[in-house]
């Protein structure tokens, strides 16, 4: 499945999640613009996973409609990729993974297959626009919409913290 979403420049309110022909097949809800949370929520309306940082750690949990966790999301120490796990439980770990300058990602699973992938583009939404690939049998693509909007949160931490 292909999906498009974007950031809030305040990172409040919501977001549309739309398909490659441009419908919308969902939404976000980002929380707050100091505290980083996200809900998304299906085509129906229907809350299908949430995302927010686990207190006091930079560690981003992602938990289904019914607040169980599906997956733990962390950055991993790497010299010349931005590299990130994902921890789904019994449904695998994944390494997330981009060269150092780009804004193209892949996700992979522990056998080395690249399951879905995700870009940071300029596209006929707007700048600053996420762009996913899923072909995952076992990730669902909103909650990978979550994990993306995971990544890009440490991100923003990270960047805030050292400067």
């Amino acid at each position: 499945m292909e999906l498009y979403f974007k950031d809030k420049f305040f990172n409040s309110g919501i977001s549309d999640i739309m398909n490659h022909d441009g419908e919308v097949v969902g939404s976000m809800d980002l929380k707050s613009a100091f505290g980083s949370s996200l809900d998304v929520f299906g085509h129906q309306g229907q809350i299908v996973c949430t995302g927010k940082f686990r207190l006091l750690l930079n560690r981003w949990i992602i938990s289904d409609g019914r607040d169980k966790q599906l997956g733990e999301l962390r950055r991993r120490m790497s010299f010349l990729t931005k590299k990130y796990e994902y921890d789904a439980g019994n449904r695998g770990v994944y390494e997330i993974t981009s060269p150092v300058f780009s804004k193209e990602y892949s996700i992979q699973s522990s056998n080395g297959e690249t399951i879905a992938s995700f870009a940071r583009t300029s596209s006929w939404l707007q700048t600053g626009a996420f762009r996913l690939l899923n072909d995952s049998k076992k990730l669902d693509s909103y909650e990978l919409v979550a994990v993306v909007m995971g990544v890009h949160e440490i991100q923003k931490r990270d960047n805030n913290n050292s400067g």
